[in-house]
Formats: C-alpha cells, structure tokens, sequence
C-alpha cells in the first residue's frame, strides 16, 4: 500500500537501465522458481519489464503502476495463467488486493536437489551465440540461475555477467580456443564461489542456522577426528554466521569476503592438527584451499573410547543443546563414513527428545524410557549407514552393486528377486545421493 513498492522498482529500473533490469529480472525469477518453464519465466519477465518501463516513465500516471501490479495478480490467478505454476498459489488467491500481491510476491519454489546445468562445449556455445545473442543470453541467464538458485544474487551476478562476456568475446575473436582458455582461468574462483555458496546456502535455507552449524561440526570431525570439540565449535559457529549473514544478502562481495576470511581462521586452526588439511591450506588461492578441504573424503575412525553420554541433569539444563551436540559430534568422529542426513537425523531427534522430556514432570524417568529404546535401535542403524557410505566411497560402483545384492541375499534368503532389486535399488540410490558431501539435504531426509 505504499508508494515505496513502486518507488524501488523505479529506482531500480532508472539505476539500471533497461537492459540491466531486464537481466535482472530473469536472474531474480529463474532463481524464485527454480523449475518454471523458459517459457513460464519469460512471460513474467516480459510482463515486469513493460510494467517497470511504462509506468517508470517521466509523467506517468501515479496509478499505473498499482493497476498494472493488480492487473498481473489477476493474471496469475486465472486458470490458464502463463506463469510458472506454485502449489502456494490458489492459497494466495484467496486474497485480494494488497495481501494477494504480497502472497505472490513471496512463493519460491524449492531448489533443485543438485545443480543440472552442463556447460555446453566452447563450439557449441558459440554456434548458438552466432545464431541468436539474445536468445542465447536469456537462454543461459534462465538455466544457471535455476540451477544454481541458492547462490546469492551478487555471485550469480556476477558469474554470469562474465560467462556472457566471455564467451561474446571469444567467439568473435580469430583464435577462440585460446581466449576460451585464458578467460575461463580468469573466472575460475568466480565459477568455485558460484559451486560453493550454492551448496552452502541450500543447507542454510533447508536447515537453519543452528543446525547448518552442527552439520558443519560433523563435517570437520569426520575429516580431522583428531581435532577436539573445542578446536571445531568455534569454526562451526563462523561458517553458520557466514550463512545466515550473507545467503540473502544483497552486498557486493559479502559471501566472497567471509568465506575467505573463514577459510584463512580454519586452515590457522586445523593445518598443524592434520597433514592432508595442511595440504589443502598450502595454496595461494583461498577459494581452490576452501574447495579442497570440502572435497576431502573422511578421515579412518581413530581408535577412541567409547563416547560418555551427557546425563539426564546435563540435557535438561541451561547448556543442554551443547551437551547433546558435544555427544553427537563424539559420535560423528568415531563413524567418519555416517552421512550428513542421518547426523541431521539424530541432531533433531535430540532436540525433540529434550522438548519432550525436559518439560514434564519427571524428565530422568521420561529420558531413561527413551534411551532405552534408542539404544537397542541406534547402533545397528548407524553400522548399516556407516557401512553403506563406507563402502560407497572405496569401491568402483560396479563392485559396490555386487558386494551389496550379496550382502542383502544372505540377510535376507527369504526375499523374492523382485523385492531383492527393490531394495537394492533402494540403497543404490541413496548411496550414490546422499554419501557424497555436497548431498542435497531435503532429498536426503527424506531418503534417510
């Protein structure tokens, strides 16, 4: 109901001009709903640029801007609209005006599990740029910034802003096949930051701060197990502030300034405690050094005692969510091969048990009933998950599928082969997406 809404988009559209708008807009829709159709995310963006153009300009009508908005909410409300498709829809439709809009204005649809954009070739990128620049940037501008939906918009811009330079600049230049090699070397930490903050900021959005920051401790426990609790804590916490304060933000180099940062306080910390970490650490390019302490696999499980489990006193009180995440990050370093989504698993299994028990009447006798039970369940599920992912990341796949079908045909001999293929399926599928560590973490709870 304020002028403001139109005010900032004026702004906008006046700071940015047309075509910059215009990009902007595409970048900013494919990235809200993620998996709309080229089509769907061209007919909204046709209808905002017209909107912003027409009613932006010198002495048009005060009103126009609030009739064309309204107009657009009735549009996307009617039964046949041209836009992408959101299950939020019909509910938002249900209102009118104001609060209609607004309700619009604020679905997104989720992210894809992974990234699916695949860079075409250096010829085919520039067969298709000859054909139709335009087509050709509003084409690519659609499928990265849907594919990469959770890196924040500076970085998207930016990545894409030099991958459309590149290459109009290298397919009109006499010798391609160098420039593309020289330009691509030029936009490799920018291409990383792009991988990176996407991966990053879709466990913010499906996690939440806190808990971002416990898969994160887990992460560094099963990678350098020899570090202590209180070496990783303080870790954990920056990468979870990094999060929370740059995923959404709008500052220039927000995330490529604190990822830096964070990765300079993490190689200080762990390098002296672990010799491939060190490795990691020794290059002079930071994000290369953040890229190769993410990809590195598990540590071997150290030989330690078994963990001592917080006591009933300890969980209920002031400091009850670190004892809980002290005791999973024991268990994390002791199976270096447990996935993030069954560590997440637990993490939030803890955090009800508290809720739970923590208020009632007598919390030791309600936390002693469940922890018996949790422990006849528990350490047979993390042996099988351990031992999935374990395997998973030592053996060639085709070996992997034999020694499995293997194992679960003696477990179970009862099984007829199609309910055998189901489950073998079953763990194929969950091996291959959720035992690697950029696992798409809704998909994987869901699998777990």
């Amino acid at each position: 109901g304020k002028p403001y809404v139109r005010e900032k988009v004026c702004q906008e559209y006046r700071m940015l001009g047309k075509e910059n708008f215009r990009t902007l807009t595409i970048i900013a829709n494919s990235r809200k709903y993620s998996n709309g159709t080229f089509e769907e995310i061209g007919h909204l963006v046709r209808e905002m640029v017209s909107l912003a153009e027409t009613c932006c300009a010198d002495g048009a009508d005060p009103s126009c801007y609030d009739a064309g908005s309204t107009a657009l909410s009735v549009k996307s409300c009617s039964a046949d609209s041209p836009f992408p498709p959101h299950p939020g829809t019909a509910e938002c439709c249900a209102h009118e005006g104001l609060e209609r809009k607004l309700c619009l204005a604020a679905l997104r649809h989720p992210p894809q599990p992974l990234p699916q954009y695949l860079q075409p070739s250096d010829k085919e990128l520039c067969q298709a740029f000859r054909q139709d620049p335009r087509e050709f940037a509003d084409r690519f501008l659609y499928e990265y910034s849907s594919s990469y939906s959770q890196a924040p918009l500076p970085v998207l811009l930016g990545s894409t802003r030099t991958f459309l330079s590149m290459v109009s600049t290298c397919c009109i230049s006499p010798a391609p096949a160098p420039c593309f090699r020289k330009e691509k070397l030029e936009r490799k930490t920018l291409s990383l930051l792009t991988l990176t903050s996407n991966r990053i900021c879709s466990r913010f959005s499906a996690y939440g701060k806190d808990k971002v920051g416990f898969s994160y401790l887990a992460s560094l426990a099963q990678k350098v197990p020899t570090a202590s609790f209180e070496d990783l804590l303080p870790l954990a916490e920056d990468a979870a502030e990094m999060s929370s304060q740059c995923c959404d933000s709008v500052a220039e180099d927000c995330m490529q300034k604190r990822l830096l940062e964070h990765t300079a306080k993490a190689c200080s910390a762990l390098s002296g405690r672990d010799r491939r970490f060190a490795d990691c650490c020794r290059g002079k390019n930071l994000m290369d050094n953040h890229f190769c302490v993410l990809a590195l696999p598990p540590a071997p499980a150290p030989k330690l005692p078994e963990a001592s489990e917080p006591t009933n006193k300890e969980l209920c009180g002031k400091e009850g969510a670190l004892h809980a995440t002290r005791f999973l990050f024991e268990l994390a370093r002791r199976h270096p091969s447990l996935p993030d989504a069954v560590l997440a698993k637990l993490y939030d299994t803890s955090g009800k048990l508290r809720g739970e028990c923590c208020s009632t009447k007598d919390p030791s006798a309600c936390l002693d009933s469940k922890r018996k039970r949790m422990e006849a369940e528990l350490p047979p599920l993390l042996e099988k998950a351990s031992r999935l992912c374990g395997q998973y990341g030592e053996l060639p796949f085709l070996e992997f599928k034999k020694g499995l079908r293997e194992s679960l045909t003696q477990a179970q001999p009862e099984a007829s082969p199609a309910q055998l293929e189901k489950l073998l399926e079953q763990r194929v599928s969950f091996a291959s997406t959720c035992c690697l560590p950029d696992a798409p973490p809704l998909l994987c709870a869901s699998k777990v």
